[in-house]
């Protein structure tokens, strides 16, 4: 019963011109897109098991001559066919697809596929040799000399009845046709044109120049017109064949339509199809998901194809050419390799031994050759790559002077001279290997490598590549060396329980352990000599840093996830550095701490602990210092905002004061190694993660208060004042000078508006961070708590009598003070050749202050006894204001210029 495919069919995807395609098959699809296949029967004998392994879809010409490609798949994936410009036209390709490997000559199982798109010359060329340079413009030929003609098309790939009109240039309105060439080839989207017969030009040729341009035009005789060209949007090409008035030969010789040759190598990128292969790699940690590594050749950084001599030799029989079993093993290899190798060109060369006339050997060692030709042709390589020559005997060293030396006709010495030997340059794979990096205990855990769809029956070297893992290890006595597919393998770190310096792995990413593994074959990673694979173990160590300060009684920060005895003895280490630095008004609650786990045992539990506290004692002293100087912030917010606001002022005395309570604050990190993220997947690479938390309370407890009239305002000087809050004081003071006795001079007065602002600034910020991922992330909150009062009132007393009376003043005051607080981290990676460094820095910004409101007084005035008599009202006008107190400005920059001392601190 037969088994195997049956038919294919297009899954649907990807579009088709249906109005020049058939069902079931021909298939005629756009240039430049993907359009799947895959299979739609089965023969009934075949093997459930057997639709599920891999699939082998062979791309032939239409005649089943010549294998295009083969590619070997897994049956369950769809196969994409895209065909480019260059390819559409005439030229039918037929796709099938086998389980065995093996092309079905007798029955029509696949489909017919071609390309459509309009036809158009892209380029063209004129050469003194095939596929040589382009010569328009450094070369004048002369008549009867060989030319060779290139154009690169669309559409036309195929096309075999295409006419070459060649035209002379005068003014391409008047141009005579010189010379038609017929029956002209598209093949792989080229016309190769080789001329020889351009001394039949001259004779047609009136009015002859010492030197003579040409051009020609490709007419398509299916529909009578020429082809365009898409550069200059006519149809005149290969402008221009440069000719001097001088023939060098007689001789007519029709032209020749010639192949592209192949030459060059696969591109870097392109997807690799040796049968001697493997499809993944992935490797699984202790109870967790296995990570894939390697998939298809996919992501792979500088990819190179080195070129390989590739020679192998078949041996026959004594005065046979008949090829052997053990021959066409080796044959078939090379075949199925050649047929996904598209740019090499191969070498048969026959051989024969002495034995027997060197006419006859000769003669048989063609025959030799012929034969490995035929099996390559049979199975579809196609001829023109092959170059076959029988090299007649090996090493004729006797005299034989034609004679039969029959009597060396048993001597093994001669064995190995009846041969082919066959050669071509084979572009293996090679590729930087793939860096896997883990996280490792002292102690030996396994890792499994597993690789899939490993294959080497099909390998063509030499030496073959081996279906087996390597790994050797400086940790390792013997390397570990096994043919399989799967292997467990230990892994382990270098930071031991005992190691007296643990301190050298503060920053933990250094001091790997390394694995190389080796998994080759012809597909991928060919080079047997370089690592595929090379997995980094790095220590396990997690670091921890807590710091708190109280510079005040008021409040208490207090680090939320350590426990009262880890307070203590956080105190205790930092009782020492904070003693050198104590302001006599100020209480210090001070405690720090530095220290790290190692080698894990489970959970949090470890076996290797080390403090570190003492060791990183200066870098404390400097958080110490710059958070400890915070209180000084009031002096830079005073010397900020004075030239602003002191333009309102009378007198010398300053119309703002600002009070500031020293921080309360806790800030820790903790930092271990973690596998980074991109794109929301795990990366290979393992980076630094750290943890930073940072809490206040307050970080700043603020108080100002700003006279918006411009401070004590007196008769004697408020028609000299100026400024907007001194316009709105001497509107006020008018109206009562008014309202009272001018003439009486014993009545002084003075009033204020102000505005007071008091409150806190609380602050919460969390940053998660990995060296080894693309986005971070991480919360802040800054509260801020602000209580705005704004109070106006009058004073009038008389010199004459102590109190002569009560002035009472009400103001409705509506009001709002727009301004912000902006408080943050910054953590600064700085990278050089030897190491890595982190600072934290912290960040505030006054976002400037910003005042608007109304004004509405009443004032009064009651008379006890004295000059007047009698309650005197008066309602004041309303009073509108709006107002920038200061700008913006940062407030860390001032604490800097100020205090003298750096806010960026170095952590690692």
């Amino acid at each position: 019963m037969a088994k195997g495919v049956k038919r294919i069919k297009w899954t649907g995807d990807g579009k088709v011109i249906s109005s020049l395609s058939v069902p079931n098959k021909k298939v005629v699809i756009h240039p430049d897109q993907y359009v799947s296949f895959e299979v739609d029967l089965w023969h009934q004998g075949t093997p459930e098991a057997d639709k599920k392994k891999t699939l082998t879809w062979i791309l032939q010409d239409r005649r089943k001559k010549t294998v295009i490609v083969q590619r070997a798949q897994p049956a369950y994936e769809p196969k994409k066919i895209s065909i480019p410009k260059a390819l559409c036209g005439p030229f039918e390709y037929y796709l099938e697809a086998s389980i065995s490997g093996q092309r079905d000559l007798v029955n029509q199982t696949g489909l017919i596929i071609r390309g459509d798109c309009p036809t158009r010359i892209l380029s063209s060329k004129w050469s003194t040799t095939r596929d040589g340079k382009d010569v328009r413009k450094d070369h004048l030929f002369n008549y009867g000399e060989t030319v060779y003609l290139n154009l690169m098309t669309e559409g036309l790939n195929g096309h075999q009845n295409l006419c070459i009109d060649i035209f002379r240039h005068l003014d391409y309105q008047t141009d005579p046709l010189v010379y038609r060439y017929t029956s002209v080839d598209v093949t792989d989207g080229e016309i190769n044109l080789e001329i020889k017969s351009t001394n039949t030009w001259y004779p047609k040729l009136k009015n002859i120049k010492e030197k003579e341009e040409f051009y020609i035009k490709v007419f398509d005789p299916s529909n009578r017109l020429y082809i365009p060209d898409e550069k200059y949007n006519d149809t005149v090409h290969a402008r221009f064949l440069r000719i001097n008035k001088k023939i060098v030969s007689e001789e007519i010789k029709p032209p020749v339509n010639l192949s592209p040759l192949k030459t060059g190598k696969p591109e870097k990128t392109k997807e690799r199809f040796e049968l001697c292969r493997f499809q993944s790699i992935s490797i699984t940690e202790d109870k967790k998901k296995p990570t894939l590594i390697f998939d298809n050749g996919e992501n792979l950084k500088n990819v190179s194809n080195p070129k390989t001599p590739i020679a192998k030799t078949i041996l026959f029989d004594f005065d046979k050419y008949d090829i052997t079993s053990d021959a066409k093993t080796i044959l078939n290899n090379v075949l199925q390799y050649l047929l996904g190798a598209q740019y090499s060109t191969i070498k048969i060369d026959g051989h024969a031994c002495v034995i027997g006339k060197e006419q006859y050997n000769q003669k048989l060692s063609q025959q030799r050759s012929n034969a490995v030709k035929k099996i390559f042709i049979d199975g579809g390589l196609d001829g023109n790559r092959i170059v076959s020559t029988g090299r007649g005997e090996v090493n004729p060293t006797d005299d034989k002077q034609g004679r039969d030396n029959i009597k060396h006709k048993d001597e093994k010495e001669y064995i190995e001279n009846r041969r082919v030997d066959i050669t071509f340059n084979a572009f293996g794979h090679d590729a930087q290997t793939i860096i896997y990096e883990t996280i490792a205990t002292s102690h030996e855990q396994n890792l499994t490598i597993d690789i899939t769809e490993y294959q080497n029956k099909a390998c063509f070297k030499d030496v073959k590549h081996k279906k087996n893992i390597k790994i050797n290890s400086p940790e390792y006595p013997n390397s570990i060396d096994k043919v399989t597919n799967k292997l467990d393998f230990p892994v382990k770190s270098n930071l031991s329980v005992s190691n007296p310096l643990p301190i050298l792995y503060i920053w933990p990413k250094v001091f790997a352990n390394e694995y190389n593994i080796h998994v080759h074959s012809c597909r991928y990673f060919s080079n047997d000599a370089n690592t595929t694979v090379l997995v980094k173990a790095y220590a396990d160590i997690k670091w921890d840093f807590h710091f708190f300060l109280n510079l005040s009684n008021k409040l208490s920060v207090k680090w939320q996830n350590l426990s009262p005895e880890k307070h203590k003895e956080m105190q205790s280490k930092a009782g020492k550095i904070g003693a050198e630095k104590r302001w006599k008004q100020t209480e210090i609650d001070f405690g720090v701490a530095i220290d790290a786990k190692w080698d894990k045992i489970e959970g949090d539990k470890y076996n290797g602990h080390y403090d570190a506290t003492k060791k990183y004692e200066k870098k404390i002293k400097q958080f110490y210092s710059v958070f400890a100087s915070l209180k000084e912030f009031s002096k830079s917010i005073t010397e900020q905002t004075k030239g602003t606001v002191s333009k309102t002022r009378l007198g010398k005395k300053w119309p703002l004061w600002v009070e500031m309570d020293p921080p309360n604050f806790c800030l820790g990190a903790e930092w271990s190694l973690a596998r980074g993220q991109n794109k929301g997947k795990e990366t290979l690479e393992i980076g630094t993660a750290i943890e930073f938390y940072f809490k206040a309370e307050p970080l700043i407890a603020l108080g100002l208060n700003i006279d918006l009239l411009a401070g004590l305002v007196q008769l004697g000087v408020a028609a000299t004042t100026a400024g907007s809050g001194n316009v709105a004081a001497m509107k006020i003071f008018n109206e009562v000078r008014d309202w009272l006795d001018e003439d009486d001079n014993t009545i002084k007065l003075k009033m204020y508006i102000d505005l007071e602002i008091t409150g806190t600034i609380n602050g919460f910020s969390k940053l998660n961070l990995n060296t080894a991922s693309d986005k971070n992330n991480g919360e802040a909150k800054l509260e801020t708590i602000l209580k705005i009062e704004l109070r106006a009132g009058i004073e009038i007393k008389a010199s004459a009598v102590f109190i002569i009376g009560e002035a009472y003043a009400s103001a409705e005051v509506s009001g709002k003070a727009v301004g912000s607080v902006t408080f943050g981290h910054g953590l600064l990676f700085e990278k050089n050749s030897t190491q890595t460094s982190i600072y934290y820095q912290p960040k505030l910004n006054f976002d400037g202050l910003r005042v608007k409101g109304v004004i509405k007084a009443k004032i009064g005035l009651l008379i006890k006894k004295g000059v007047f008599k009698g309650d005197h009202d008066k309602e004041l006008v309303d009073y509108k204001y709006e107002e920038n107190l200061f700008d913006p400005f940062d407030v860390i920059q001032q604490f800097e210029k100020i205090t003298g001392l750096s806010s960026k601190i170095q952590l690692l």
